[in-house]
This record gives C-alpha cells, structure tokens and sequence, in this order.
C-alpha cells in the first residue's frame, strides 16, 4: 500500500516538473493564430460551459418582449456587439477574423437568455469577450438579450431599420422623458452610435453676446 502510494506521488512530481519544464520552456504558442491541440480545445470548451452553467442557472429572466426594450438592446448592439458578433447580412469584420476562438454568429444561432446575460454581463477570460457589466447596468445587458433573441429572424433591411430607430447611447438611460419631464420625440433616421447629440453640443456652447 505503501509503495502505491509512494508511487503516485512520484509520479504526481514527475508531470509537475515536467509540466513547468514544458510552460518555462516557451514551447507552447499562445498566438491567436495558431488553434489549440484538440485535447486543449475540448477541456477548455467542458470548463467553460460547465462555469457558465451552473453560474447562470440561477438568472431570473425578465418579460424580454418589450418593443422598447428591443430597441434600446438594438442600439447597444450595433455600438458594442456587431464587430465581434455580426449582423444580418454581414458574413465578416476585420476585427471578428483575427480573434480565437471565433465568437458565435448571434444573426444565427438563438442562445439561452440565461448564458447570454451571464456572458454579456462577466465576459469570458482570453477570449475577447469583455465583461461589459462593468460598465453597464442590469437593465442595459437584458435590453441587449432581449435584442439577440430576435436577431436571428431579422433580414438584413429589418436589422437597419431598427439599429436607425434605436436612440443614441447618451439617451439610453432617458429615452421617455428630459430633464424638464418632456417626452422626447425619436426621429426615425440612423444615427452614429457615440456621436454626441446635436442638442448636447448646443447646450455646451457659450451664450454668443455679440449679437
């Protein structure tokens, strides 16, 4: 029993120096354009489906149906998501065909609105995918889920149409009323996501006393 034992913890010392040696030694290439052994793929993908699993099953998923929730989801979307994850009718970006592993195409496949809020919300290590709870809110990632359930069955016309109606993200926190408890009339022309409103710079200017 002893040497059982005795045995299994030489060996257990023999794979971790020899797995130090292989790490120290630089030998395996972290470039993203160099894919994982195929062992190294599915440990990987089995830790990380399993993480998200148990961490997401807990997720109350909200009424996503709302037609203003969709909408502001469409303009987080087209300013955060689309490079990585694609739209209707784009079949690659530029920043999309150097990460590794590739992101889902969210114009295709419908994922669980449990792993998606999860996922958007914490990100995922060493894969490009920001946790972008960080910087937003609850309401503003299941605004994006609510938007990627209906991707799929979007033609690309209906994704610009939409992404046009989707208020800017300096309005997405106030979309119904202004400071003064005004609605705000939405114009139905497509906008640049991060451009600073034409209203915002007015207000920001000094009074002009020459005239």
């Amino acid at each position: 029993m002893n040497r059982i034992i005795l045995g299994a913890i030489f060996l257990g010392v023999i794979l971790l120096l020899g797995g130090g040696a292989f790490i120290f030694s630089g030998t395996y290439s972290i470039g993203a354009d160099v894919p994982h052994w195929n062992l190294t793929s599915k440990i990987l993908e089995v830790a990380r489906d399993r993480a998200i699993m148990v961490r997401a099953r807990e997720i109350r998923v909200p009424d996503l149906t709302g037609d203003r929730l969709i909408l502001k989801g469409a303009g987080q979307y087209a300013a955060m998501c689309v490079g990585c994850h694609l739209a209707p009718g784009r079949k690659d970006s530029e920043i999309r065909s150097g990460l590794y592993p590739q992101p889902p195409n969210l114009s295709r496949v419908k994922i669980d609105p449990q792993r998606t809020f999860w996922v958007t919300k914490h990100g995922l290590k060493m894969s490009g995918m920001p946790a972008w709870g960080l910087g937003h809110d609850d309401d503003t990632i299941w605004s994006i889920v609510a938007f990627v359930q209906k991707l799929p069955d979007m033609s690309p016309q209906m994704y610009k149409d939409i992404v046009a109606k989707a208020p800017p993200d300096e309005q997405m926190e106030s979309m119904d009323q202004d400071g003064a408890g005004h609605k705000h009339q939405h114009v139905n022309e497509p906008h640049q996501h991060g451009a600073e409103p034409e209203s915002s710079k007015d207000a920001q200017r000094p009074p002009d006393h020459s005239r």
